[in-house]
């Protein structure tokens, strides 16, 4: 058992039975959700941008658009973006605007690995 599987765990064995429940319903939809790997698109997808788009909205259009981009990779990143919208107010479409172009660099990234 990895040190992973342990803390995971150790972290199930600590909750109620409720939220036990529900951490393994989450878990069963992030596998539903797996892709398998020959299937994942080399190239962005053309989804277009709505006129009128919040930013969970965008970050979900975006991760349809990039399905090559590691979500556990950028999750941080992609925080910061939400907190900058939602705690400091930034215009939602000054945030997807460097959404998009964040994407895009790690698209390009996934190119040409170091």
């Amino acid at each position: 058992m990895t040190a992973d599987e342990r803390r995971l765990l150790k972290a199930f064995r600590a909750l109620p039975e409720a939220q036990r429940t529900g951490l393994m319903d989450y878990a069963e939809y992030l596998i539903s959700r797996q892709v398998p790997e020959q299937a994942i698109p080399t190239q962005p997808l053309p989804i277009p941008r709505p006129e009128k788009e919040n930013v969970v909205k965008a970050i979900q259009r975006l991760r349809e658009t990039y399905p090559m981009v590691d979500r556990a990779r950028i999750l941080n990143e992609v925080s910061v973006f939400m907190t900058q919208h939602l705690v400091h107010g930034k215009p939602a479409k000054d945030v997807i605007d460097e959404l998009e172009a964040f994407f895009r660099r790690q698209y390009e990234a996934t190119l040409s690995p170091q």
